[in-house]
């Protein structure tokens, strides 16, 4: 593991989704305190609306979400961040760069709840994730490859 924390992550399922499954849906919000640093992550057959919607999450728009896909190539976990647009404190340029930089804990964080899942199924370690920047802006709205899931195991 590189920089993730266990004792700060705090994972919870919601029914129906358990560590064992099912695999789709599949949905992952991610939120994090700035004051502790612990990062909560909700799993899930839908996204934790409830999670994100609070006076504070909206205007810091810092939630990562996520989702297993699938299509005729296999299995792909896509995650997407807001840049900019709407409301949003910090200028596009600002928070890309601490999107980019904190993506690796994102998805280890992802990667840690998720260990039971991945011994049931070993082929999501080679799936491959797609970041979604998701920008106002043309430079910073960007789809990027961020290597397998594999990647990021403890």
């Amino acid at each position: 593991m590189k920089r993730l924390k266990p004792e700060k992550l705090h994972v919870r399922f919601t029914s129906p989704a358990t560590p064992e499954g099912p695999l789709f849906p599949r949905k992952y919000t991610l939120t994090h305190s700035d004051r502790t640093g612990d990062l909560y992550l909700t799993v899930g057959t839908d996204f934790d609306r409830k999670q994100i919607s609070g006076w504070y999450a909206r205007l810091l728009r810092d939630e990562a979400l996520g989702e297993w896909l699938t299509d005729r190539k296999g299995h792909t976990l896509h995650i997407y961040v807001h840049v900019s647009g709407g409301i949003a404190i910090g200028t596009a340029r600002w928070r890309s760069g601490i999107l980019h930089r904190e993506m690796p804990l994102v998805l280890e964080a992802i990667r840690y709840a998720e260990q039971h899942l991945v011994e049931l199924f070993p082929r999501l370690d080679s799936a491959p994730v797609t970041v979604h920047f998701q920008s106002n802006f043309k430079k910073y709205n960007t789809v990027e490859a961020w290597g397998s899931f594999g990647d990021y195991r403890p």
